[in-house]
This record gives structure tokens, sequence and C-alpha cells, in this order.
């Protein structure tokens, strides 16, 4: 059910006055870094973090014609938004065959991760992929007025002054779904309240992940915030039988846990505690799954150069103990296996930790430790409660795990529990899509 915080309108002309120079200010500010901006590119593409055919793109220049027809923007910064926003797509696709959407990203991981994605969403739908401009003024006006799009739907905490500014000169509505304010984001724009609250007033929907969210978007300066659920919560997209299927062959019948989006510093923690665990389980596997693929080369050095890596395309032999799960996309596929896993950043203090969301795993069905840096999904580890183990170092991992995996009773229990707290609400993204098209095409 869809429930609303709102407040009453009591803006002064104060604010607006505040709100409009700081907006002004940000502008100028960025329209002199442009000249700056542009060999900031040109180290990215050196450094393989932007394509050298697309990195216009980043200038607001088009590398694909715009369709004929109807058009709905949705912005996702990085690969867990990517992730959130498919279900929105497929369900707006059901509602309205006849639209074609444009997605933007800011990374390459997340541009490969939606074109692999693309292949298992419904036939029919048309999706362009864009590199999202920086935000520029001239950059980003001139990105609006090529795609021109019915509605601009940005999501979680993706706010961009001069962004929204060239939508509204467009005239084209701007959407933020799933909004997300975190501690840090929170502190920060309590800093700047005239040049958010500015940005906040020009959306013409805001749909909310959280309470806490709303509340906060509330203080902010939003007048009306939706509560439609969290997307990261919704339906995950399937794997292929055959997929998991050949990574149980891989694993065998050994015992396996699973340190999943593990961030630097962590790796360390995680392999003291493999360590630890083997001297138990003699022929345990650990997997890790860095939260960034392409750091998998890095981790060679802590773990082993023999070690393998699945981006390689190597399998772990019966004498390896880890094995590197550096590839994308496919963290769903390792839930499958229904093992204990750590969530990871969470075993480094703030602000380096923070957690990462732990219902997909716990719906999936597997047992969940964390360390005790969940600042950024204080909520999702509240809702799962018991069914997670917090554990502080090395040694309190170690013996969580071999718990788990020497007693077939406890560990069916934790899955259980996982399950049971993570309530799937499947319907998310169907209000979200609802609510979009009733905003854009009233």
């Amino acid at each position: 059910m869809q429930t609303r915080v709102s407040q009453r309108d009591d803006l002064t002309f104060r604010d607006r006055i505040c709100g409009r120079l700081s907006c002004a200010l940000w502008s100028g500010v960025a329209s002199a870094l442009a000249p700056v901006l542009r060999p900031y590119l040109a180290r990215r593409v050196r450094r393989g973090k932007e394509i050298a055919a697309r990195v216009c793109e980043r200038r607001g220049i088009a590398t694909l014609p715009r369709p004929e027809g109807p058009l709905v923007w949705l912005h996702a910064v990085s690969v867990g938004e990517t992730l959130s926003i498919l279900p929105v797509i497929a369900a707006l696709h059901h509602a309205r065959p006849d639209l074609h959407f444009l997605v933007t990203t800011a990374t390459t991981t997340s541009a490969a991760l939606l074109a692999q994605r693309l292949r298992e969403l419904p036939d029919g739908l048309q999706v362009i992929h864009q590199f999202v401009p920086l935000d520029v003024p001239a950059w980003m006006r001139r990105f609006v007025r090529t795609w021109h799009p019915d509605g601009a739907i940005l999501t979680e905490s993706e706010l961009w002054p001069n962004m929204i500014a060239a939508c509204g000169h467009e005239d084209v509505p701007v959407l933020l779904i799933n909004a997300r304010m975190s501690d840090r984001s929170y502190a920060m724009w309590r800093r700047l309240p005239c040049l958010v609250g500015a940005m906040l007033r020009a959306l013409a929907w805001v749909c909310a992940r959280s309470a806490e969210d709303a509340r906060r978007l509330h203080a902010l300066g939003r007048t009306d915030i939706a509560l439609l659920g969290d997307l990261k919560d919704a339906a995950s997209l399937p794997q292929k039988d055959t997929d998991l299927a050949l990574l149980k062959q891989q694993v065998g019948n050994r015992p396996v846990w699973i340190a999943a989006s593990t961030h630097p510093g962590e790796e360390e923690i995680v392999l003291q505690a493999a360590a630890l665990a083997r001297s138990q389980i003699t022929d345990l596997l650990t997997i890790i799954v860095p939260r960034h693929p392409e750091r998998g080369a890095g981790l060679m050095p802590l773990v082993g150069l023999h070690a393998p890596r699945r981006a390689m395309g190597q399998a772990p032999a019966p004498g390896d103990s880890v094995w590197i799960c550096d590839t994308l996309g496919e963290m769903e596929l390792f839930y499958a296996l229904h093992c204990p896993v750590l969530m990871g950043n969470s075993l480094l203090p703030a602000p380096q930790g923070g957690g990462h969301n732990p219902m997909e795993p716990a719906r999936l069905g597997n047992a969940l430790a964390s360390g005790p840096a969940i600042a950024n999904f204080r909520q999702a580890f509240a809702a799962l409660g018991d069914a997670v183990t917090y554990v502080a170092n090395a040694q309190e991992l170690a013996c969580w795990v071999v718990d788990m995996l020497r007693d077939e009773g406890r560990l069916h229990d934790a899955m259980t529990a996982g399950r049971a707290a993570a309530t799937r609400d499947a319907q998310v993204a169907q209000r979200v899509a609802a609510g979009i098209l009733k905003v854009v095409y009233r």
C-alpha cells in the first residue's frame, strides 16, 4: 500500500532566492571547470575507466539516434542501481509496449552488466544505453535536447543540479525513485540546504525506499514523498539452470562458503578466517567475490599466484582452498549454492565500511554473517534480525563458518530464518512503474 510523508508548504521568498542563487553558483562553477574536465576524461580513458569511442557521451554528444515515439530516460549510476531498475523497465514495458527506454550509467562496469542483463528481459524491449554526461550545463542541455525524453527517472541519491535544470528548461518532468539518503549524503546536504532544497522542490515525483529516507528528504525540503518499498528487495532475475549445474560441478561436494562483495582491506581478514577454518575443515573452499570485478587480478598476491580466477575461465582444483570469482553480474548464481555468506564492506570501520544489501542472499536461502559496519543498510539488517550473525574479526568469522558447515541442522535453520525474514515483495516494481506512468503520461 502506498503511504506518503507530507508537510505544510511554508516555503519563504528567502528560501526561493537562496535556492536560485545556489543553483546559479553550481552552474557557474561547473561551466568554469569544463575545460579541465576534458583532460580529466582523457586520463580516465587511459586508465580504462572510460571507453574511448564513447567518451564523447560524457559531454552530452549522442552516439546513437533517438528512436521515434515515446521515450523514458532512466539513470542508474552503478551496478546495484542498474539491477534495481530492470524490473521497473520490464513493468513499464508490460504496461506500455510502445515505450522506448534510454538508460544512462556512469561506469563501464554497470554498462557491461546492463548489456548482459537486457538479454534476460522480455522480447520487444527497446533499450538504448548511453553514458551520462558530467554535470556541466552546456553538456547536460545538449544531452536533454538531443534525446528529449518524456520523463527523466533518477535512482536513489542521483541529484545533479544542472541535470535537473536542463530537464526543467525542456519541460521534461524529473522523478526520483527508490530515493535514498545515507548518513554521509544527509550530512553533506545539510550543509547545502538551499541547493538540495531547490532540487528536491523541482522534482515532479519522489518515492523513497524507506520511512527513514523519507524523513530525511522531508527535513531537506521535499514536500510530498511516496513510500512504495525498496526496489532492491524486489524479485531477482533468474539464473540459467545450465549455469548453476556447471557451477555446482566446479565446486563439487566440498564444503563451501562465500565472502560476497568484498572491498579493499577486507580480503586479508577473510583469508585469515579461511585459513583458520580450513585447519578444522581440511577440504574447505572459500569463494571471494570482490565488489568490483576488476580488482580480481590485484588480489592474486594476497591469495597466491596459482589460485584460480573465474574471470580467466579457471575452476578450483581439489587442492585449491580459495577461488577468486571476479566476474560480472553472477552474484545471484553464487547465492544459489545455499551456503554460509559473509556480506562484505562490513568488516572495516566507517567511513570505509557500511555494508551491502543482505536481502538478496537471504531471500535465496543462505546463512548470513556480517561485520559490524552496516550503516548503509541498517533497516535491511534490522528486518532480518537474528537471521544475521555479526562477527568482528577473523577468529569470529572462522568460528561461524565452521559452526555452520559442521552442523547441518543449524545451517538449515539459519537459511530458513533468512528466507522467512526477507519476504519478497514482487509488486514493488509494478507500483513504482504505475507511479511513473501516472506522472509522465498524465
